[in-house]
């Protein structure tokens, strides 16, 4: 299960996130609403639990601007207001699929993430192509020009970020958030070292790019 939380109070979201990940939860955190869109937009989250009151893109409007996505995650709105009329607005005209009104019981919030996760629809079997790479998501299997290319989990997860954005630059942030988790030092090589790696297996240099200031793309 992958969560993110939005939530810009830091002490509230630090609590809530390492809470979860000793619940054996993967754990992103997002301080405002603008922030968490974009997180989402780059990442399938199982489950987003979102503070109503966020800076800059309240969590109405994200609510909003996510209800179009085809795999868009579970929403578990967290807000001050625990009213009924708040609650009825939420799960009706906003989208969300579940309210709890703070303060809350820790153990409520993590079974009614998993009560979330285990509603989530999951993806639909796809396959990923562009310049010669074949991603089937479903069985696994990678191929560059017809040849099988043999992946390690993280390798297949970077050139599956790499194929959905079909030659756009993916940003190192972005790779660390999706790829592994933003508690990993940023400064870290393991991003380099594993597009090194994938770049290697997919026939050489001129698969990869790397955009100075942008990230890494696929080439055509």
């Amino acid at each position: 299960m992958r969560v993110l939380v939005a939530e810009d109070h830091r002490v509230l979201a630090r609590t809530i996130a390492k809470g979860l990940r000793r619940e054996s939860i993967a754990v992103d955190v997002a301080a405002t609403g603008d922030e968490a869109e974009r997180m989402c937009l780059v990442t399938a989250y199982d489950v987003l639990v979102l503070d109503r009151d966020l800076p800059v893109m309240t969590g109405d409007e994200v609510c909003r601007r996510l209800a179009p996505l085809a795999e868009r995650p579970r929403i578990l709105m967290l807000t001050a207001a625990g009213g009924t009329e708040d609650k009825v607005y939420g799960l009706t005209e906003l989208g969300t699929d579940d309210y709890l009104a703070k303060p809350f019981d820790f153990a409520e919030l993590v079974a009614r993430v998993r009560t979330l996760y285990r509603r989530a629809p999951k993806p639909p079997d796809a396959v990923l192509r562009y310049a010669g790479i074949r991603l089937d998501r479903a069985r696994r299997e990678v191929s560059a020009d017809g040849r099988p290319v043999d992946l390690t989990p993280r390798e297949f997860d970077v050139l599956e970020l790499l194929l959905k954005f079909r030659g756009e630059a993916v940003s190192h942030q972005d790779l660390l958030r999706t790829v592994w988790d933003e508690n990993l030092d940023p400064r870290t090589s393991a991003v380099r070292a594993t597009v090194s790696r994938l770049r290697r297996k997919l026939g050489g240099p001129g698969t990869i790019a790397v955009d100075t200031g942008r990230g890494y793309r696929l080439t055509p």
